[in-house]
């Protein structure tokens, strides 16, 4: 099989856009990522576009606004919640490995809805339990963190205030201001031990990237897709990444974001301790915490501690979160995957200016959607 690059990337801000279309913020970005590759509209064979509210055809209306469809290339449109983005990335670069095509376009695109994000995966009653993945089912698992790796309030805080300031010097993020552990615990509790600072807020936003064949790339150093993940929940506990109240208890049940990772890891042969800076799900602050632990960041039960050494802050042994996270931009469903990769690109390119995260050579995204999909993309220079 084949090496893949990723030749070029592009990037539409998360944000609120009133008077865009979920089409406009897609071309934004598509063409940013064709440009940056030197490719026409005939440049690639097949196109893969991650969307999880954007309605029937969403990567039809993007190509057909640039015309590109009447080339006739296959267009795949991909759900799979915050990692529909992962998905579509994971059948991209199979395609290519497998020898079907030598360049393909990957986007994501969404426009979502303000306040909580209903879903269909849940059914009602669950939904009226406080069961499915709301705030209260985010609180849930907080308090579990609590329980077993000692994570506190404050701690809580502390991912906030983190990944907000190094959300200051992203231009693409929502929110570029810092803040305090005292206005975040400030801000009003939406279900405890999680305050309203402590969520991410679902916005507006496209990512797109282009991969090509590595043998093919002329660059003596291209970023490459060492490995793209998808792994679906098992019954498992009650307070994990699973089907909420599930009937089973069973701490030893693997979330699928660490069946993810684990079988990221071995794809690409690069390990948690090769790694240089991760983007990984922090939809709310105790998710991030919760996230080092199932990708083998640090200790089962060790997320605390791990925050408290100053390892995952800019400067630190293992920055996460460098572009602020999803605290810091927001989270358009569809691009939320792509965002997080777009982001490690550049920052493996040098390219990330005062949030730059020197001699990384390795990095990871990892995104989780609707409890049943875990995205983990190891990218390697």
């Amino acid at each position: 099989m084949t090496g893949v690059a990723i030749t070029g990337v592009g990037l539409h801000p998360f944000g609120r856009f009133d008077g865009a279309s979920t089409t406009d913020l897609g071309v934004v970005a598509v063409r940013r990522a064709l440009a940056e590759a030197g490719l026409g509209k005939d440049g690639f064979q097949a196109a893969f576009c991650g969307t999880a509210y954007g309605g029937v055809a969403t990567g039809h209306k993007v190509l057909s606004r640039l015309g590109i469809t009447g080339m006739g290339v296959p267009i795949v449109d991909v759900e799979a919640g915050c990692a529909s983005g992962s998905a579509a990335l994971m059948l991209a670069g199979a395609a290519i490995r497998g020898g079907q095509y030598d360049t393909v376009l990957v986007f994501g695109v969404d426009k979502m809805p303000k306040g909580i994000i209903r879903s269909s995966f849940f059914e009602p009653w669950q939904e009226e339990a406080g069961l499915a993945a709301t705030p209260s089912f985010f609180a849930l698992r907080a308090q579990r963190l609590a329980l077993t790796s000692g994570v506190t309030k404050d701690h809580l805080a502390r991912v906030v205030v983190k990944n907000r300031r190094h959300g200051v010097a992203n231009p693409d993020a929502m929110f570029r201001k810092e803040t305090s552990v005292n206005e975040v615990l400030a801000s009003r509790v939406v279900c405890e031990p999680l305050h309203l600072f402590m969520l991410c807020s679902p916005n507006e936003g496209a990512a797109a990237l282009v991969l090509t064949r590595a043998d093919l790339v002329s660059s003596p150093s291209p970023v490459r897709l060492a490995a793209a993940v998808l792994r679906s929940h098992a019954p498992g506990p009650v307070l994990s990444e699973s089907t909420p109240l599930s009937g089973l208890t069973d701490d030893d049940v693997p979330a699928p974001s660490t069946l993810a990772a684990r079988a990221a890891y071995e794809e690409s042969g690069i390990g948690p301790a090769d790694l240089g800076v991760v983007e990984c799900q922090d939809t709310d602050a105790a998710r991030e915490l919760q996230s080092c632990e199932e990708l083998g960041l640090c200790e089962p039960g060790g997320s605390a501690d791990f925050l408290d050494s100053g390892a995952t802050a800019l400067g630190g042994r293992l920055p996460v979160n460098a572009s602020g996270g999803l605290l810091s931009k927001g989270e358009p469903l569809g691009a939320s995957a792509l965002g997080q990769v777009v982001d490690l690109v550049r920052q493996l390119r040098s390219e990330c200016g005062e949030r730059q995260v020197e001699g990384a050579c390795a990095a990871l995204a990892h995104t989780v959607g609707r409890g049943a999909n875990a995205g983990v993309v190891i990218l390697s220079r």
